[in-house]
């Protein structure tokens, strides 16, 4: 006896309160848990697609209702003209920006600070904060945004776990965050050591180096060879010496090669979970 119309006149309502009670909304991130046509997860049972929900009409109500609003990629209307602003891997880092039909796109990555999405008291399987911060500098390394969810406890507080996590993050931030805000993926020519990671802000022309494994006394970097004015640690802002590659110092840089810009490091790896040199560019 249920009539599914119902609850999409529901939803519909719904989205329309929030999208006219509540001031200026800059994004409209929604979740539908629809199965394309032809996938059956129960014999019958096809799911609910763009046609069930209505999507078209929704989001031309969206858009109508919030001039200049961005919206997610999970109305299944991925193949409908400005259907979609930005899509959203979800659980897994991409190892490079997501593009369609070969063009690069806005994306968004979903992730957890452990595997479950809501509070789970029980759930074992949390992220480090070295995993987090680390995640956080791969995804905008390759052009994308991150979305790390936090699930309150049934007395809407975040638990020991989640205040742990959050408060390392924020504590890396503090001192790094110019690595992040405003950066993306860095141009192709810039090629990133080792178990590093370049970001690049366009807008002061600097190039950021994380470094998730500490090298020994030098970081090589190819082609970058009289790019680079000044070099320093974000995290005390001291300075990292640029030194000649090409000369044999002690013997243990012969064979550098001359297009390659050396950088001298302390032997001890600066006390943050990730450190990063910030590169002026010329």
């Amino acid at each position: 006896s249920r009539r599914w119309e119902r609850y999409v006149e529901y939803l519909h309502g719904q989205a329309r309160e929030l999208l006219t009670q509540f001031g200026k909304i800059d994004i409209m991130w929604y979740d539908f848990s629809y199965r394309p046509q032809g996938f059956r997860h129960v014999p019958g049972d096809i799911g609910k697609g763009k046609d069930e929900w209505r999507s078209e009409e929704l989001l031309a109500m969206t858009r109508e209702l919030q001039p200049g609003i961005i919206v997610n990629d999970r109305l299944d209307l991925r193949e409908t003209p400005g259907g979609w602003d930005f899509r959203t891997p979800e659980q897994y880092v991409p190892r490079e920006g997501v593009t369609v039909d070969g063009v690069p796109v806005l994306w968004e990555a979903c992730q957890t600070f452990s595997g479950s999405w809501g509070y789970h008291r029980d759930e074992t399987s949390w992220k480090s904060l070295e995993q987090l911060v680390q995640m956080l500098i791969n995804t905008v390394s390759t052009g994308g945004n991150l979305l790390l969810n936090v699930g309150p406890t049934g007395r809407g507080e975040f638990d020991v776990r989640a205040l742990d996590r959050l408060q390392g993050i924020g504590e890396w931030m503090k001192r790094h965050s110019r690595s992040i805000y405003g950066c993306t993926q860095a141009p192709e020519e810039f090629s990133a050591p080792q178990d590093c990671r370049f970001t690049y802000n366009p807008s002061t022309n600097r190039l950021y180096l994380h470094i998730f494994a500490w090298p020994f006394a030098h970081l090589h970097l190819d082609g970058l060879k009289d790019k680079v004015a000044y070099a320093q640690f974000l995290n005390d802002a001291s300075e990292v010496r640029i030194v000649d590659g090409v000369q044999a110092l002690h013997g243990n840089m012969l064979g550098t090669n001359p297009e390659t810009l050396t950088l001298e490091l302390p032997v001890a790896k600066p006390n943050v979970t990730v450190p990063v040199i910030e590169l002026f560019l010329k």
